[in-house]
């Protein structure tokens, strides 16, 4: 495939053709007439020498214009017919689908054009943009091509044409995005733009396809940063995945920063910063926190590789906090050792809000030791508590306080609502409504006597609990939505986790506290008699309400926030995101403002009554993209000769390719339109009687 000529003749053939050139030579000796001559002395003799060697062939060939591009018509031939060319790419098809992602990752700046380089210095979607742009060169007379581009929504970039000048101008916006990877929509838009359903209805017969589907080329442009796409059938796509970036590419990430009460200073805030190592060696990164452009404090982090590390960092009084913003930052020097390639996970934001005016709803038929542990002062500092029996969620009045976010937490206490509120939520013994969550697999869900072998110490709800030290009678076993965060695991299987709903968060403990025996009340843990228990329930407290006080829960880029207004009155109010950008959000009843333009990452504000009310904070933290290593194959043993894994698309893995479908490029047709050229030159010299 890489050698420049390939022999197309046989040994035979290449003589005859070698015995042009001479025979091309011995025409003009042949052409040669010598005049008879006598030659009456010595001295004429002499004479007649002179004029032969003035009229030798070699002497005539020198002015020959008609030999020398006859020899040229002959050579280009024979270097034709050895076919020259080298290996590039080629168009196999009439229609070429250009999928072009534009996620977070793809910022990363390891790529380069030469696939054959293990690292480069350009970002991902610049060389996934050059290299669509140098498909769209080769596309010949006939063939149409349409550009999408992904990151969390896909977007058609053009539709499908035959304009190359307009095809490389739509290129040329597709932008980087903060989003994550989902390459699922983008396939289900391309699938039905390339093969629109067009059908007839006549009446009394069925629908009939009067369009049969034209196959066409699927180029993927990435890094491959997504999960496999299980539901999509190709069908006549043949796909062709070109792989972006580099197997080694280390990346130091922000994952985590969440603003808290401290538990061991009361009174004062403190931030809780976790970092990543997304390389294949250990790190050490100093993690700064700002307030402005003053740096409140510094901690370094030891990271192994592939792993996280967190640290709590102090802010400060949370009487004076007031409102304001905090950043988190890896320094610059623990950057340039890491070799971090990607900047937009660096940095991490915070909002501070003023405290106060939360509000919090336990619904329980009755339990003193939750009620208890909510009643403390550190607790209503916190919030305000409103117990309400489970009948009460059968009124009108929770239905309208539940659809406007009047709650930051609903706690049910052994019962659960028919539609989940809009509010965040923790269910004590029971699951929450709907499909998202299951029990185990155990019959009946639920097992007995459980023990408890391990639990998410690094996640906020449990900060400074301490669970090895308390039975539990009967509790359910959880199966919990994709993307939850286990906090509790027994050796029979996940009793308590947390998972994102909506906006919203929901903290299920699969075990009751007290449970209903004989028409009365026993426990069915002695967790109530531990410290961790209050402690606990402070944690949930601080994690949905006071976060939302103190520091609003971060959001992902493009994920929509619900924004509750101070008065009930309020029928607009205006957001400015971290670019300056103004959008004026006018309410519909009494919903909540829903704030959908959360693009890009840092700090945004919210004013009603032309006075600033609220801040809220968007950050990547997302391991997918973050973790900017291209995926290899897993072959044991064989790590240097791994090849970047393929994707899975339906039921086929489509390997990875570079750039394009390899084939080799010649030139042949070039030299025989030169061999054309030089044949029309050669008539008009001979019949013009051209001479050098």
């Amino acid at each position: 495939m890489n050698e420049f000529f390939r022999n197309t003749l046989s040994p035979a053939q290449w003589a005859v053709l070698a015995a042009v050139p001479p025979a091309i030579l011995a025409l003009y000796f042949l052409k040669l007439r010598r005049v008879p001559l006598e030659v009456p002395s010595t001295y004429l003799w002499k004479k007649s020498i002179e004029d032969l060697r003035v009229n030798s062939l070699w002497q005539r060939l020198r002015q020959s214009l008609l030999l020398l591009l006859q020899l040229l018509i002959v050579a280009a031939a024979i270097f034709a017919l050895l076919r020259p060319g080298w290996e590039g790419t080629e168009l196999t098809a009439g229609r070429l689908i250009f999928l072009v992602d534009n996620s977070a990752s793809m910022s990363t700046v390891d790529a380069s054009l030469d696939d054959a380089a293990l690292d480069g210095d350009t970002a991902r979607l610049e060389v996934a943009k050059q290299k669509v742009a140098g498909l769209i060169d080769q596309m010949e007379r006939g063939m149409t091509a349409m550009i999408v581009s992904f990151a969390g929504e896909p977007r058609v970039v053009q539709q499908f044409t035959d304009n190359t000048r307009l095809l490389r101008e739509r290129l040329a916006t597709i932008e980087p995005t903060n989003g994550p990877t989902d390459l699922g929509g983008a396939l289900e838009l391309a699938g039905g733009l390339a093969n629109p359903a067009q059908v007839t209805v006549q009446e009394g017969a069925p629908e009939v396809d009067v369009v049969p589907p034209e196959p066409a080329t699927l180029y993927l442009f990435s890094d491959g940063r997504f999960t496999d796409v299980e539901d999509f059938a190709l069908g006549n796509l043949e796909p062709i995945y070109a792989p972006l970036g580099a197997p080694s590419t280390g990346n130091l990430a922000i994952t985590t920063l969440e603003t808290r009460r401290s538990e061991a200073q009361l009174g004062q805030l403190q931030a809780f910063v976790q970092a990543a190592n997304y390389s294949d060696e250990p790190v050490e990164a100093v993690v700064e926190l700002r307030r402005g452009n003053q740096v409140i404090d510094a901690q370094r982090l030891t990271l192994p590789a592939g792993e996280v590390a967190g640290v709590s960092l102090p802010i400060g009084d949370a009487a004076s906090a007031g409102g304001g913003e905090l950043e988190a930052r890896i320094a610059a020097d623990s950057l340039s050792a890491a070799d971090d390639r990607m900047a937009i996970d660096n940095v991490a934001y915070a909002a501070i809000n003023d405290a106060g005016g939360s509000r919090v709803m336990l619904v329980t038929n009755g339990n003193v030791a939750v009620e208890q542990a909510l009643s403390t002062g550190r607790v209503r500092k916190l919030g305000d508590i409103t117990v309400k029996e489970p009948s009460y969620l059968l009124t009108d009045a929770y239905q309208q306080e539940a659809a406007s976010a009047a709650y930051d937490l609903i706690v049910f206490d052994r019962c659960q609502p028919e539609t989940p509120p809009r509010a965040n939520t923790a269910y004590v013994g029971v699951l929450p409504p709907g499909d998202a969550w299951r029990g185990g697999e155990s019959p009946g869900g639920s097992t007995t006597v459980p023990q408890v072998i391990d639990w998410n110490r690094s996640h906020p709800l449990l900060a400074h609990v301490e669970l090895g030290n308390f039975d539990i009678v009967e509790t359910l076993l959880l199966t919990p939505p994709p993307g939850a965060a286990t906090l509790v695991d027994a050796a029979e299987g996940p009793i308590a986790a947390v998972a994102s709903r909506d906006g919203y968060e929901d903290l299920v403990l699969g075990f009751p506290i007290l449970v209903e025996v004989d028409g009365g009340l026993q426990r069915n843990t002695d967790w109530i008699n531990r410290h961790s228990f209050p402690t606990f329930w402070l944690n949930v407290l601080e994690y949905f309400v006071s976060r939302q006080a103190v520091g609003e829960r971060s959001l992902r880029p493009g994920e929509t926030v619900e924004l509750r207004p101070l008065s009930p009155t309020t029928k607009s109010i205006v957001v400015t995101s971290p670019s300056g950008k103004v959008e004026t959000l006018n309410r519909r009843g009494e919903q909540p403002f829903v704030y959908r333009t959360t693009e890009d990452v840092g700090v945004y504000r919210v004013a009603e009554g032309g006075r600033e009310s609220q801040r809220f904070a968007v950050n990547l933290f997302d391991p997918d993209e973050s973790d900017v290593r291209l995926r290899l194959e897993e072959t044991p043993g064989a790590e240097e000769s791994a090849q970047v894994a393929s994707v899975k698309i339906g039921n086929i893995d489509v390997a990875a390719t570079a750039g394009a479908a390899p084939a080799r490029k010649e030139m042949w047709r070039w030299l025989l339109l030169g061999v054309l050229a030089l044949l029309v030159f050669e008539w008009y010299v001979y019949h013009r009687r051209v001479y050098l």
